[in-house]
Formats: structure tokens, sequence, C-alpha cells
């Protein structure tokens, strides 16, 4: 492990959380890169993770975007392998069979917000700030924002903020479905591992065929993902989840899910 360790992972109670910790600002250096990139090697070779919560370390940042300063040694092989490596890394917490929970505990500005948008659901602390301000550099988001903002919030307002490069609070973020849930300053990470806890004990198949419908199915024409809603109903009734589920139910007791 590097001596200098700037994103850590912790696991209890079936839920991943991953921080990263680089003060003062939690931004986006190589070092970060690099070590996001094993730790989700390593969540993705857990059999024991079945939610993840990712946050950054203090109360001021989640992750303020990228270091400028280290802008020579990311790009040493040029823009597209650096950001291919964040859209590589994006695009698993995106696909990942686990509910994914962003705890917005402060700044997430530019490649913070572009990791946000790439998690399932989002939980800000009420003094959040939130944006994609590339453009007043003369930048644009390039690792994915462009299109995740615009799948989540519409073309209009995505165009708005990308045009404008407005960082916007916690509430409005809430109000244009950026966010899931705004809660009291200092307890975005707490809301966000009862959630993970609560989905963690949940069952874990039909969790994931639901996240894989929304995110795939959003791309087809509606019959086509309709019958790929169909395809997965056939599927999943053949889970142990689906018969434990329906036993526990006819028998009043809680449900002891396995995942398969």
């Amino acid at each position: 492990m590097p001596e200098n360790k700037v994103v850590e992972l912790t696991v209890a109670e079936g839920v991943g959380v991953i921080t990263i910790n680089n003060p003062p600002v939690n931004a986006l250096t190589l070092d970060v890169r690099e070590q996001l990139k094993q730790v989700l090697q390593e969540v993705e070779g857990s059999n024991e993770i079945r939610a993840l919560v990712i946050t950054g370390a203090g109360s001021k940042c989640f992750v303020a975007g990228a270091d400028i300063k280290d802008f020579p040694r990311q790009m040493e092989n040029g823009p597209r392998e650096n950001a291919t490596i964040y859209k590589e890394m994006f695009t698993y917490l995106e696909e990942a069979p686990m509910p994914i929970i962003a705890a917005l505990n402060g700044l997430a500005l530019g490649g913070g917000c572009e990791l946000v948008l790439a998690c399932d659901l989002r939980i800000a602390d009420e003094l959040v700030k939130i944006g994609l301000p590339e453009v007043t550099l003369g930048l644009i988001p390039g690792l994915g924002g462009t299109q995740r903002l615009a799948r989540l919030v519409g073309q209009a307002k995505a165009k708005e903020l990308l045009f404008t490069g407005t960082i916007i609070s916690a509430e409005e973020a809430l109000r244009i479905g950026l966010v899931n849930q705004v809660v009291p300053q200092g307890t975005a990470l707490e809301e966000a591992l009862k959630l993970a806890r609560k989905l963690a004990k949940g069952a874990g198949v039909a969790m994931a065929y639901a996240k894989h419908l929304v995110n795939a199915g959003s791309e087809l024409p509606l019959q086509e993902a309709l019958e790929m809603e169909m395809q997965h109903v056939e599927k999943i009734f053949d889970t142990e989840d689906l018969q434990e589920g329906l036993e526990a139910f006819i028998n009043k007791r809680p449900a002891v899910f396995k995942n398969r």
C-alpha cells in the first residue's frame, strides 16, 4: 500500500465505505486516481460487500474536483488516457450490481460532481455545493459529466449548468433531482450508512436487476425495454432470494436474503 494513503476502504455489516482522504480539498490527483482504481478492484472481488458508500474525509469537501497543479502529471499520456481511466472506474460504479450511495459532506465540484453522478443514490449535507464549473476554465467535463447530468436532470437544465458553470446549493440540487435527500450538516455519512445497511440486507439479485433495467432500459425504445424487463422477471423466479422472500411473507417473519 502506498505510504501516502489517500483512498481508504472499510467494510462492516455488508457495507463498504470508500473515503477519499486527500486534504485539504480531497482533490482528484494522480495518487487518488491510482488508489481509487485499486480500491474498486478490491470491491469488485469482495463477496462481503452488498452495498457501497462513497464519501470524502473531513467536513468541507466531498471531492473538490481535480488538482490543477497536478494536471501535468495526469496528462503525461494525453487527456484521453487520463479520462479513460476515470471513465472505466465510474462506469464500474454505474454497472456494479450492488447499490452505491454518495454521501456528500461538502463541495462536490468538477470531477467530484462527476463521481457523484456515477452513483445510484446521493445524500447531501444541507450546506453542500455541487456543480460542473469547467467552462470557467475553458474546459468541459470529461469524465461523463455532460452525459450523466443530462440523463439525470434533463437536457435544458444540464445545458444551463454546463454553459454557466453555476455551482448550486443542496436544496437546488434536490429540487432538480440531482440529489435524493438533503440532511442536516454533518449527518450525510450517517444517513447514507443507515440506508446502505438496510439495502445490504435486502434482496440483492432483485436490486441488481432493477438497477440494470433502469440504466439499460433508459437507452432503449419502450417496447424493447419492456421485453428486457420481462426477461428479468422470468429469471428472477429461479432465484433463492425470491423463494425466501415468499416464505418469509407467508410465515410473517423477516426475510434473510442470500443474494442468489
